[in-house]
């Protein structure tokens, strides 16, 4: 497979929270749906999402192809974070929301109070969330998941540090302190890094996963693209997001096995197809349980899977949920399909679903009640 240069082609796509087309204002009518990206289409009116800043490039790229096949039908997305999105979803403020967790108990609740029914979780972007630094004369950086929490847990202070350095063997580091740098608001990303330390460091990462930050004290950014800002801007920076968004800055292979893995959209989604469905949700509920700990060759553990959130049933859905079951259906089963797939591979480096994964989410699409 081509291998995809994630920073290069992710800047192509330009980050937009305004709709892509305006050309109708009618209310939603439609004799059919468009989930195909095919040249016909009666659906109309305007559907609005909000959520995970890790999918805003796919999702712009998303929102272009269905609007292409869809001229009459206005999709926004506002990348505010998956806490805001899973938040205004439960407000029943968005008819969907993206979100690179799954919701809590309480969340559920509030989305099945909004909808009429059960909300569930299509996970439609898988992406690899990587370590970024920025430290002059260190182009390939080697850390075990121990020394990764090490530094986020600020234990490890410099960057020739005896951890660091066995990680490195032969490596010229400097004697310099490091800044790690964290999301500041509350983040899905933040949620599976968090994950990922507790699953496989140890000792080393006392914490439990939280979509908040739980280290006090270190430098923080808002959303993904601030983070990686906050990393280009500084020296001997490091942090974490979205592989999208790694643009120029250095990125470190992580230890998996006794092997040190680069990131890649297929390493990632190895991890995917090989973990189960978590268990207790409501039917056609495709919430996945990550196996974090995986020592498998070629397998990248630190990953993000990003859900689309919908309603199973808008025929009682509430505030401007309400009338939208017909757009989302068709919006999703675009963002599912091959085609959808492949345009966010193409604009953010996400790995395309499985067919096994797409299967099961048409099923939710066919038991869905509009």
């Amino acid at each position: 497979m081509k291998r995809i240069r994630y920073g290069r082609i992710a800047a192509l796509v330009t980050a937009s929270a305004v709709a892509l087309t305006a050309c109708g204002s009618d209310p939603e009518t439609s004799s059919g749906s468009n989930n195909d990206g095919g040249s016909e289409s009666s659906l109309s009116g305007e559907l609005a999402g909000a959520g995970a800043s890790s999918q805003e490039s796919a999702m712009n790229a998303w929102r272009s192809g269905f609007g292409s096949a869809n001229p009459d039908v206005t999709v926004s997305y506002d990348p505010a974070g998956s806490g805001a999105g899973r938040t205004q979803f439960g407000e029943g403020a968005v008819a969907f929301a993206g979100s690179d967790a799954v919701m809590d108990d309480e969340e559920r609740a509030a989305a099945k109070e909004a909808c009429g029914s059960d909300a569930i979780h299509l996970p439609l972007y898988i992406s690899p969330i990587a370590v970024v630094y920025n430290l002059e004369g260190v182009d390939n950086l080697q850390l075990s998941p121990a020394t990764i929490a090490g530094i986020f847990n600020q234990q490890i202070k410099k960057w020739n540090d005896p951890k660091i350095a066995a990680d490195n063997p032969g490596a010229s580091l400097p004697d310099q302190a490091i800044t790690p740098v964290n999301r500041s608001d509350e983040s899905g990303t933040t949620e599976n890094f968090t994950e990922y330390l507790a699953a496989t460091a140890g000792e080393a990462w006392p914490h439990e996963p939280s979509g908040d930050w739980p280290v006090g004290g270190s430098q923080s950014a808002q959303g993904t693209s601030g983070v990686v800002q906050t990393v280009e801007g500084g020296q001997g920076t490091i942090g974490y997001a979205d592989a999208s968004k790694a643009g120029n800055l250095g990125v470190a292979k992580v230890k998996v096995g006794d092997q040190f893995v680069e990131y890649s959209a297929e390493a990632a989604a190895k991890v995917v197809d090989a973990s189960p469905k978590v268990e207790g949700g409501p039917e056609h509920d495709l919430a996945i349980e990550l196996q974090r700990d995986t020592t498998a060759e070629g397998t990248y553990p630190i990953v993000l899977v990003s859900y689309t959130i919908v309603c199973s049933d808008y025929t009682n859905a509430k505030a401007n949920m309400a009338g939208k079951g017909e757009l989302v259906k068709a919006l999703v089963g675009y963002i599912a399909s091959k085609e959808g797939q492949e345009a966010s591979a193409g604009a953010a480096g996400s790995a395309p679903i499985s067919d096994a994964l797409r299967a099961d989410v048409e099923a939710a699409l066919e038991a869905m009640k509009v």
